[in-house]
């Protein structure tokens, strides 16, 4: 497996007071002009009360609530210069201007894989290379096992970083050990009218190059050890994960 970041997924969630997910649909996304006309449905769509979802078979899902929208990506083989879901969320908004719009997170997701032969390798890499050695990882019949959250402060916003054990399923039925870094810059949207909290979440959404780049070089230069690519890493899907047993 490779040594750098595989980053898989990519996402932007906007939240919004007394958000109504009836208003996502295909035909609005399509006739508005959020997303192009030649993209096509993976599945049909989920509408309730509580919960729309709207799913391309480019890896873009739109998903809207009660209190918040999310439009997430599924990288695949994608650089950063062809992920799409920033410019769909821009337009989306636009669309919404008088929304009353509360925050917005930029969620970039990827992993460290291992060879699979060496099924504790996750493990390792958490337990011996995150912590100190000590007797209270002794405790209990089997090896100790950990989720680390981890807040870094930056000017712009906040980077909360997640990592956790999991697996990688492979064709043949194999799993492969990995380490999940899941990151989520998390911004507020300022402003007195809804006017001024439209241009001031367009204006922290324009960051997302900034932050998946940076999310991609602080996991390989400061936790994988060495320089991170000059662009966004090849990845796979995140149906592809599963929590490790």
């Amino acid at each position: 497996m490779s040594q750098s970041l595989v980053v898989q997924e990519f996402g932007i969630i906007v939240a919004i007071k007394d958000n109504k997910p009836a208003i996502l649909n295909p035909d609005f996304l399509k006739y508005t002009g959020i997303v192009p006309s030649e993209w096509e449905l993976a599945r049909q769509p989920v509408f309730s009360s509580s919960v729309s979802q709207v799913t391309y078979t480019n890896g873009v899902s739109i998903i809207a609530e009660t209190n918040r929208v999310i439009f997430v990506e599924s990288l695949e083989d994608k650089k950063a210069e062809e992920i799409s879901v920033a410019a769909i969320a821009e337009r989306y908004v636009k669309m919404l201007p008088n929304a009353e719009y509360q925050g917005l997170g930029v969620n970039p997701r990827g992993y460290k894989g291992f060879e699979s032969a060496d099924t504790d390798a996750a493990r390792r890499f958490m337990s011996e290379g995150m912590f100190a050695p000590g007797a209270w990882q002794q405790v209990g019949t089997t090896p100790m096992r950990s989720t680390i959250n981890l807040v870094y402060t930056f000017e712009r916003a906040p980077l909360y970083l997640t990592l956790n054990e999991a697996a990688l399923r492979n064709p043949d039925e194999t799993s492969t050990p990995i380490v999940l870094f899941s990151g989520s810059y998390s911004y507020e949207v300022s402003g007195e009218t809804a006017s001024e909290k439209l241009t001031n979440l367009l204006a922290v959404m324009s960051n997302w190059k900034t932050d998946l780049q940076e999310f991609s070089d602080i996991i390989n230069d400061k936790f994988l050890g060495h320089q991170a690519s000059s662009r966004v890493p090849d990845v796979f899907t995140l149906n592809n994960v599963a929590a490790a047993v």
